[in-house]
């Protein structure tokens, strides 16, 4: 494992049925259904240690899914890191008989996504991690969909990861050599639009955004080729490294956590690294735009008028919606470099998204009904569900511009997702089908195992499963 990622708390491996088994066996059962008719618990994940096997509650079983079979992993997970339980057993046989597709990989993919800690600056930190040997009738079968299960959670992990690192550690420019780093040990080509770079092309937007920080804005360009003759999907993503707010000041509860506003970024990150890992067939472009927000003498300010990549003026109202200027100036540079078949966008754009969705729908805002309904399916498969909002173009008078062509914020309190979805659709090139992901809401929970705020990767394994369907 590369010193860029942390080395897993758990790993997987595949062996015969027939061969020496490891001391615990973990074993799934529905609601009232492990022999003897006992239940670990009526709520998914409960489990219960009975000799050398370690039962877990898959619910009712009327409902039983592969989310729910990911969710009983996740806190089988917790509770082998929580025990220090050094090897384990998943027997096949008992997942095929939950009759639910992909069921072993769903619990795979939880053990995987439960077992994440985020330690790297803990001095108490172990190299301890848990061998969970997947016990299988014909092991070489499952040799292949359990690697890409372990790819696809490497960039989930890999972007949760990335978003928690402080940043004093992650900034614009230390990012973009992160980057660098994990494309040439996976075989991506990567560019980097520094400073001198962005202003020659006349990237207005994101620069202004870094213009009070020491560290400028980077455009961060990352390209697996795949194997079509095809046009690529480009994702775009928002890394604000660290957000004060700039002039419209965040108040001393709102700052804390704004390492987390680089969340879309990561998630790009992690889903360009499983491209490649995958050997995915499409062509795959992501942009990481990214910026530090901060405050001096150099910084923007309200009032300012920006003129962005496109050539169109922004007149800034909040320097708080710096996310949306990032953007502007990436979706642009997306359609004129890549002429993509599609572009997605992933930030953590807006609070007014989480006050509409909570924290278990993201927001999906799209120029195009295909890709919307393509997204949206991929969403239910993964269980990283979208809520489609509007985009009529009354909105639009919300941001239109008096001394410029638009505004970067409407200055009040009404419909501020679709408001920053319907800024971010001025960029994209006529004719390109594009969504917008916000995933302010979804991006972290509140409280993870450790005990504080922890990041999801949210959107990694939904934007995989919808290239994955492309031919």
């Amino acid at each position: 494992m590369s010193s860029l990622q942390q080395s897993p708390r758990l790993r997987l491996s595949v062996a015969p049925a027939a061969g020496k088994g490891e001391r615990l066996q973990i074993r799934p059962a529905v609601f009232g259904g492990a022999p003897g008719g006992f239940s670990p618990g009526k709520e998914v994940g409960d489990v219960l240690l009975s000799e050398q096997t370690l039962w877990v509650s898959l619910g009712q079983s009327e409902n039983l899914t592969s989310a729910v079979v990911r969710k009983a992993g996740i806190q089988v997970a917790h509770w082998l890191v929580a025990h220090a339980v050094e090897a384990a057993a998943l027997p096949e046989a008992d997942f095929t008989a939950l009759g639910v597709e992909n069921a072993l990989e769903a619990f795979c993919e939880g053990l995987l996504y439960g077992a994440f800690r985020f330690e790297r600056h803990r001095k108490a930190a172990d190299d301890f991690h848990v061998q969970v040997r997947v016990l299988a009738a014909d092991a070489e079968t499952l040799k292949a969909p359990l690697a890409a299960v372990t790819a696809r959670m490497t960039a989930v992990n890999l972007a949760r990861e990335w978003s928690h690192e402080p940043p004093n550690i992650i900034n614009p420019v230390t990012l973009a050599r992160r980057v660098q780093a994990l494309a040439a040990a996976h075989g991506l080509k990567c560019s980097v639009l520094g400073e001198k770079e962005l202003r020659d092309l006349g990237a207005g937007a994101i620069q202004a955004v870094g213009l009070g920080s020491k560290t400028p804005s980077q455009m961060i360009v990352l390209e697996h080729a795949g194997l079509m003759d095809a046009p690529p999907v480009v994702v775009v993503g928002k890394a604000i490294t660290f957000d004060t707010g700039g002039y419209s000041l965040k108040n001393t509860k709102g700052i804390v956590g704004m390492k987390f506003d680089k969340c879309g970024g990561m998630a790009v990150i992690g889903i360009l690294q499983a491209a490649a890992a995958l050997d995915l067939p499409c062509p795959v472009v992501g942009i990481v735009a990214a910026a530090e927000n901060m405050i001096s003498q150099d910084a923007y300010r309200p009032n300012d008028i920006i003129t962005s990549l496109a050539g169109k003026t922004i007149e800034i109202i909040s320097t708080d919606a710096e996310g949306r200027m990032v953007l502007a100036d990436a979706l642009t540079y997306a359609g004129r470099t890549f002429k993509p078949r599609a572009i997605i966008d992933l930030a953590t754009l807006t609070g007014g998204v989480r006050t509409a969705l909570g924290t278990v729908r993201a927001g999906l805002l799209s120029n195009d009904e295909h890709l919307a309904d393509a997204l949206s399916s991929a969403g239910e498969r993964t269980s990283e569900r979208l809520w489609r909002l509007p985009l009529d173009e009354e909105y639009f008078e919300l941001i239109r511009g008096v001394d410029s062509d638009l505004k970067n914020s409407a200055g009040v309190p009404l419909a501020s997702p679709i408001v920053g979805g319907m800024f971010l659709r001025q960029f994209v090139p006529e004719g390109v089908p594009w969504a917008h992901l916000d995933i302010a809401g979804t991006a972290t929970v509140e409280k993870g195992p450790s005990g504080g705020r922890e990041a999801t990767g949210f959107g990694v394994r939904l934007v995989l499963d919808y290239l994955s369907a492309l031919d």
